[in-house]
């Protein structure tokens, strides 16, 4: 039975709540019903940004790009490279098919891009321009073909890194456009947005209870929560980067779950002393802080099949493992956004610059869906032909009676029809067809 150094005393659930669902509610029958205008006035009244057209020219795209320093640049377009060098690798791994399964039928599938997608890219607290790499460049790779960017003005303008990042990305279109407002008119169109097929990319409770409103309408990539973290360590690791990996989590917000799991009680009682020390140094601790207060936790196991169940229980979006045999964790567990491993790596490197996606499951939905990735952007639809007479009254004989079985005379006739016009075939109308060919052929 694990236990407890310190519970979060918060219960982990969806973040939508009344007022947040009623506001995005509202929202979108605004833009859904006034279009442009709604966007303006909606950007006016949320972010205090005024302009007639929201799209930024080239000339705008370009003054951001001359604002950065040549280092800055450098630097996004080398954490960029390693986004689209992985998800070349994985779009390689997902190959077309086409099989003959029975003489004379052939079965595929194939992996087609989605045609057009509208990326989110947070502003807020902290300008999230590596949402721009993960969305818009995996996007690219996966051969979408116009691929739209949305993000809100920081400080009453365009946030150059922001745009830099969006359009050496490869991004089509960029907006200066941010909250709710921007999600709704790329999810259904306005006069001078043309509406999307798919929506990616993270966002603060509003953005996401409005992808949730949306779904159905626009494919989403997932439902986002809170950033969580979960570090796994036995002896071996070191309490001080225990206690920084976790605290450079919970800085993304107040409500960011911290969980340390661990077999080493030792290793608990000196990582909660060093959490309280940096605390008193970190720039951000007023954010981290909330966080770890109410949302963190510390959790002591007897064995390492111990830490896989709780681990699993847990299913956090980032899973850190800092033991003496990390491979074990990836052996065994399951249930997790993104997983790594040894204390040579670590969120950080994930969130902005190794090259797997930061867009990962929250809330418990490891449970069922990875994250973002190439083949979020494809959707593999199947194809098949049946070549010779012989193969459609062979199959036809099967459809027929399968189809009577369960009461569907329209799906047995278009067994039949082919019945009686590839096979001489005899079958009065509505019932099904005798058995001619053997059980196996």
């Amino acid at each position: 039975m694990p236990k407890y150094l310190k519970s979060s005393g918060t219960p982990r659930g969806n973040v939508s709540n009344l007022k947040v669902r009623q506001t995005v509610e509202r929202i979108i029958e605004d833009v859904e019903r006034e279009k442009d205008l709604a966007v303006r006035r909606l950007s006016i009244e949320f972010d205090g940004y005024d302009r007639q057209t929201y799209r930024l020219s080239a000339q705008e795209i370009q003054y951001c790009i001359d604002w950065l320093a040549k280092e800055d640049l450098d630097d996004i377009l080398f954490a960029q490279e390693q986004v689209r060098n992985f998800a070349r690798k994985q779009r390689d791994c997902l190959l077309d098919l086409e099989v003959e399964t029975y003489p004379g039928v052939v079965l595929g599938h194939r992996n087609i891009p989605i045609a057009n997608v509208g990326c989110y890219v947070p502003g807020g607290k902290y300008p999230l321009l590596a949402s721009a790499h993960m969305s818009v460049v995996t996007a690219k790779v996966a051969g979408v073909e116009r691929i739209i960017t949305c993000a809100p003005p920081v400080n009453g303008r365009p946030s150059p890194a922001i745009v830099a990042a969006q359009h050496l990305a490869g991004a089509d279109e960029i907006y200066c456009l941010g909250g709710v407002q921007a999600v709704v008119a790329m999810a259904l169109g306005t006069e001078s947005i043309a509406a999307v097929d798919m929506l990616v990319g993270p966002g603060n409770a509003y953005v996401a209870e409005a992808k949730r409103q949306l779904y159905g309408r626009v494919g989403i990539d997932l439902f986002a929560g809170p950033t969580e973290t979960l570090i796994i360590a036995d002896e071996t690791a070191d309490a001080l980067t225990c206690a920084t990996d976790i605290l450079g989590q919970a800085e993304h917000g107040p409500d960011s779950p911290a969980i340390l799991l661990t077999t080493s009680e030792s290793l608990a009682v000196e990582t909660l002393r060093q959490i309280e020390e940096l605390l008193s140094v970190l720039p951000t601790a007023e954010i981290a802080r909330k966080a770890w207060e109410a949302h963190g936790e510390i959790i002591i196991c007897k064995d390492d099949a111990e830490l896989v169940v709780e681990a699993d229980r847990i299913a956090s979006e980032h899973v850190q493992v800092m033991t003496r045999d990390p491979d074990y964790f990836l052996e065994n567990m399951r249930n997790y956004g993104a997983l790594f491993l040894g204390e040579r790596t670590n969120v950080a490197y994930g969130d902005k610059v190794i090259g797997t996606n930061h867009t990962l499951p929250t809330l418990g939905a490891a449970r069922y869906t990875g994250g973002l990735w190439v083949g979020k952007f494809l959707k593999t639809c199947t194809y098949q032909r049946v070549l010779t007479d012989e193969a459609s009254v062979y199959f036809g004989e099967y459809c027929s009676r399968l189809s009577m079985l369960e009461g569907f005379v329209g799906h047995t006739e278009q067994a039949n029809i082919r019945l009686r016009r590839f096979g001489g075939r005899s079958v009065p109308y509505g019932t099904a067809a005798d058995r001619v060919i053997g059980p196996h052929g």
